[in-house]
């Protein structure tokens, strides 16, 4: 019995032992979690304080991109009607040269509609009527096949800022002209700006809200002549039509046909070659109408990818030979069949 007792007493005294090392343990443990609780704290301030110094940073870059949009805005309200749209042309939010053309469009045009509609526009970040907005106070309806990217842009503090309603849709169509009727922009817009690089043609076609200003991607690898554009397809993704990303969108004739058809007259593209210009016919315009002939540019830019996604920056002829066998829609004959045969 004495042996079991004193067995027992080496066992409990190993046990105390143990529980003592443990608490030890643990008081490092709470010690070095205490200390890095206290580090992580340290770096969420830091954290809190960047996002505070970006955010202002941010603000003060819009405002100083927004005075440098005004004094060109008004440096260029002098223009004449007749000016070539290269002239006017400059960037605030937009891509290329389109904040410039729309003040120089509204000034001589006066829209009595001061609304907008703009597709396809991502985070709103880049985009043909952000200046619009905050400039002249137009309201606007945008939308984006992303919900991730309305939200991002529904959390900026510009969102609150400005009459902007912004929805996450993928435009088709079908659903067009519910979206617009729904969310109150129809039966007429001010603006109306459609780039989807896609199915902008057919999507055009179905729309039945009328604007005073229209604006068209146009894309310039199917020459200024042939009205052509992608087949209809609603699940249409142009990352997915061909590898280049070359293959989308329509022609510059084929939109400024469709555009006739619904009663707006082509008035000019952008120098960058992507976007033409069009005036409602039953406005007093003292834009003159041009034909696509006349006022065709080739896109500059150069985003042409090879089958692994790697930019191979192809020139004009080389980015037609490389879609040369898509199966485009020929509009002159409504049927489809390879670009090669249309162009």
């Amino acid at each position: 019995m004495f042996k079991a007792f004193r067995k027992n007493l080496r066992l409990a005294s190993d046990s105390s032992a143990k529980v003592k090392r443990l608490n030890e343990v643990t008081a490092k443990l709470s010690e070095k979690t205490k200390a890095q609780g206290e580090r992580v704290k340290v770096v969420q301030s830091a954290i809190a304080q960047n996002q505070q110094e970006l955010a202002q940073i941010s603000r003060s870059t819009d405002n100083l991109q927004m005075l440098c949009g005004r004094i060109a805005a008004n440096q260029i309200a002098a223009f004449s009607p007749g000016t070539p749209f290269e002239e006017v042309e400059f960037k605030v939010f937009s891509q290329w040269g389109e904040d410039g053309i729309i003040q120089h469009l509204i000034q001589h045009l006066k829209p009595q509609n001061r609304t907008f509609v703009e597709f396809g526009v991502e985070t709103y970040v880049e985009s043909n009527t952000r200046f619009l907005l905050a400039n002249n106070h137009w309201r606007g309806l945008v939308i984006d096949g992303s919900e991730q990217n309305i939200s991002t842009l529904q959390q900026t503090e510009f969102y609150w800022k400005h009459d902007l309603t912004a929805i996450a849709s993928f435009i088709t169509p079908s659903n067009i002209n519910d979206l617009l009727s729904r969310h109150k922009f129809a039966p007429r817009v001010g603006l109306l700006s459609v780039d989807i690089d896609g199915m902008d043609y057919w999507v055009l076609q179905a729309i039945t809200v009328q604007a005073d200003i229209l604006i068209c991607e146009y894309n310039s690898i199917f020459g200024p002549s042939a009205q052509v554009t992608v087949p209809p397809d609603e699940s249409f993704q142009r990352t997915q039509a061909h590898h280049s990303n070359l293959f989308y969108g329509m022609s510059l004739a084929a939109a400024a046909a469709l555009a006739k058809s619904k009663g707006y007259d082509l008035v000019g593209v952008n120098s960058a070659g992507n976007n033409a210009f069009f005036v409602n016919q039953d406005l007093a315009s003292p834009f003159k109408p041009v034909l696509p002939e006349q006022c065709f540019v080739v896109a500059k830019f150069r985003e042409s990818r090879n089958a692994e996604g790697e930019l191979t920056f192809l020139d004009f002829e080389s980015r037609q030979k490389e879609i040369a066998e898509c199966a485009a829609y020929d509009l002159a004959t409504n049927r489809v069949r390879p670009l090669r045969e249309i162009l």
